[in-house]
């Protein structure tokens, strides 16, 4: 951890990581993308989709003083265990809709399945929240979109705006 960059959490999202019975990849590709736009790890996890144990490892990581973004990847979907939305509107104090729109955007002028994720920006206190779907090639796509203005959203975050 570098306390001079801002940090970031990285939140795996899937039964199937968490029993061990499937590789984690999204996970370790947001770290490395993260990391390509200057955030710090500040801790990798990986939780089951359960929207409680969800919902309490957001707001832990949020509550670190120096993390400034949360990352997640998995359960956006439409199966009945694709609880990270919810979990994620229950801890925010307001959401990003322009994020996840352009996300999806994005997404859907590659594949119609993009209609189908349900993926949620959203601010608990000075903490940035961006769900991303599960697959790599997804989570690879998204990122690039919202690459460009996460350090932007860092900084009016962390209070560092024109009329400050």
């Amino acid at each position: 951890m570098t306390e001079s960059r801002p940090q970031c959490g990285v939140l795996t999202i899937s039964d199937g990581c968490y029993h061990g019975t499937r590789e984690d990849t999204g996970g370790p590709l947001l770290i490395r993308l993260a990391a390509d736009i200057g955030l710090a790890l500040h801790r990798h996890s990986v939780v089951p989709d359960e929207q409680r144990i969800i919902s309490a490892a957001l707001e832990e990581l949020a509550s670190a003083p120096a993390v400034r973004v949360i990352l997640t990847t998995g359960g956006t979907g439409l199966a009945a265990r694709d609880v990270t939305p919810e979990a994620t509107l229950a801890v925010v104090d307001r959401t990003v809709p322009g994020m996840a729109e352009a996300m999806r955007s994005a997404s859907l002028a590659k594949t119609p399945f993009a209609m189908l994720s349900r993926q949620v920006v959203g601010v608990r206190g000075h903490t940035l929240i961006i769900n991303f779907p599960g697959s790599p090639r997804a989570v690879e796509e998204c990122f690039a979109v919202v690459a460009p203005v996460l350090p932007h959203a860092i900084q009016l975050l962390s209070g560092h705006t024109a009329h400050s």
